[in-house]
């Protein structure tokens, strides 16, 4: 069946990095567009980016420009996150997705950014 399942979340401080990764299962995951997306307390789900089937096209939210990178290693059924210069406000519950609507994602990697 399919499976995502990320990983690499945590607790940083303001001005941190962190790298998230998503590990696909289940599907031909190099046919698919894939998606990061957000949810933090209180709030609606969130798109961050996403990266077309072959990696070299990327698309980013306003909020995520300049200091977050979407990659993938289509060998590897893996999608990744690069995140920079972290702010309080990126704290939420990453997922990565594999529709438009997120509605298929994983149960989540937990971000945490202390001021």
């Amino acid at each position: 069946q399919v499976q995502l399942v990320e990983s690499g979340g945590g607790l940083v401080q303001s001005g941190g990095s962190l790298r998230l990764s998503c590990a696909a299962s289940g599907f031909i995951f190099s046919d698919r567009v894939m998606r990061w997306v957000r949810q933090a307390p209180g709030k609606q789900l969130e798109w961050v980016s996403m990266i077309n089937e072959n990696g070299d096209t990327a698309h980013y939210a306003d909020f995520v420009q300049g200091r977050f990178t979407i990659s993938r290693d289509n060998a590897k059924n893996m999608l990744y996150l690069q995140m920079n210069n972290l702010k309080p406000e990126d704290t939420a519950m990453y997922y990565c997705a594999r529709n438009f609507a997120a509605t298929e994602r994983g149960r989540g990697t937990q971000v945490t950014v202390s001021s």
